[in-house]
């Protein structure tokens, strides 16, 4: 089992920024990918960014551009640093671990774009 903890979410002006941790714990493979999906009031969870063990990563059309996604793998920890950010991208941020065992989501942590 391994245990997701998410942090940094908060309210932020539109065109403003904000960074995302996402820290796991417990049995975690040498091999795996994280990843980040939101949810939207009113709407399904979507895929936003991931990363693999080799730093390969896959965004999102909607965030090319304005979103990065890192890893420290020494800290078992994934980044999203996101920038330009507009009220479009309001919503709760999931961190989401996958290897050959399974999947694991944290609780989510609240991002809101508002003036």
């Amino acid at each position: 089992q391994v245990q997701l903890v998410e942090s940094g979410g908060g309210l932020v002006q539109p065109g403003g920024s904000l960074r995302l941790s996402c820290q796991a714990s417990g049995r975690i493979s040498s091999y795996y990918i994280m990843e980040w999906h939101r949810q939207a009031p009113g709407k399904q969870r979507e895929f936003v960014a991931s990363i693999t063990s080799d730093t390969s990563t896959n965004y999102a059309d909607s965030v090319k551009g304005r979103f990065t996604i890192s890893r420290d793998n020494a800290r078992n920890t994934v980044y999203l640093q996101m920038n330009s950010l507009t009220p479009e991208d309001t919503a709760v941020y999931y961190c989401h671990y996958r290897d050959y065992k399974g999947t694991s989501w944290g609780q989510g942590t609240q991002v809101t774009v508002s003036s």
